[in-house]
């Protein structure tokens, strides 16, 4: 593929990440600190949350499998999970998050799973469309994106 048709593919591809609510502002406030002297510091970055989040995914896996659940523990686990989300602008991951976060106030075992399940449904889901991206992005060479999106 030429890379004009590169760029237009990666171009329509970020865009569609805010179209259908994936990502939100701070993912380009994170595309404004690349720069030419580290050309790939976004997906470093995102590489680095997700490797962070797999962790905190097996916490909140064996935390919800406790009984009595531990509120305080599924509740600081998910801050984290929360924290890292929001530091790549994952927005349906951190709404989900958010959400999880209202079913431990609320006491919800219940609430929790189910939040859990569409969180990790999420977190899957943008990580694919993460890696189909990053890949096009490095098959297309550097490039000036760090637009709003539309």
């Amino acid at each position: 593929m030429e890379r004009n048709q590169l760029l237009r593919q990666m171009n329509s591809m970020r865009q569609s990440f805010f179209d259908q609510g994936f990502l939100d502002e701070q993912f380009v406030q994170l595309e404004e600190l690349q720069d030419e002297a580290n050309p790939n510091f976004v997906e470093e970055v995102v590489t680095l949350c997700y490797r962070d989040s797999y962790r905190l995914i097996l916490n909140l896996e064996q935390a919800l499998q406790k009984s009595p659940l531990d509120f305080n523990q599924l509740d600081s686990y998910i801050q984290q999970f929360k924290g890292s989300s929001s530091s790549i602008g994952a927005k349906k991951v951190n709404a989900q998050c958010t959400l999880f976060r209202e079913y431990i106030k609320a006491g919800s075992g219940e609430g929790c799973f189910r939040t859990f399940h569409q969180l990790k449904k999420e977190h899957t889901t943008l990580k694919r469309k993460f890696e189909a991206y990053f890949q096009i992005k490095r098959q297309a060479g550097p490039s000036q994106i760090a637009s709003r999106p539309k």
